[in-house]
């Protein structure tokens, strides 16, 4: 088993154990490594990620996102309904933000394959800037 070299570390105002559940709660594979009054440890499909409960100096921004790839429709709705719908916020192409402002790309897995093809890349790029989310049926790769 390889050890995961580098830990994205997020700052939240407070509230990191609650954010971490709140993640493990919307991903199968997760669980809470550790926690205490500053830093929650957890992990997301194999990825380790820390919550730091910092204070009010630095917020989340778009700067930073975390991407899903989703095979499904089906998939896209599930992740995208669920940080949008519990008090997050749509954005374009795909991104969105949860309630307590990460920001996540909730994206097809074969995007980037859709947008390498010379031909169907341009036409791709252009029906996904006008949606919010994915709708991979209206990705224009045929």
């Amino acid at each position: 088993m390889t050890t995961q070299k580098i830990t994205p570390f997020m700052w939240f105002e407070k509230d990191g154990e609650e954010a971490a559940k709140y993640y493990c709660s919307i991903f199968r594979n997760s669980k809470i490594i550790t926690t205490n009054a500053w830093v929650t440890q957890f992990e997301l499909e194999g990825l380790t990620l820390c919550i730091l409960s910092g204070g009010p100096q630095f917020k989340l921004d778009e700067a930073f996102s975390l991407s899903i790839p989703c095979d499904t429709q089906e998939e896209i709705d599930y992740y995208w309904n669920r940080f949008v719908g519990d008090g997050g916020e749509e954005s374009m192409c795909g991104w969105c933000k949860d309630k307590y402002g990460v920001s996540w790309q909730v994206v097809p897995a074969k995007l980037s394959a859709f947008m390498s093809d010379p031909v169907k890349g341009e036409r791709v790029m252009a029906s996904f800037m006008k949606m919010k989310k994915m709708i991979i049926a209206d990705l224009d790769i045929d």
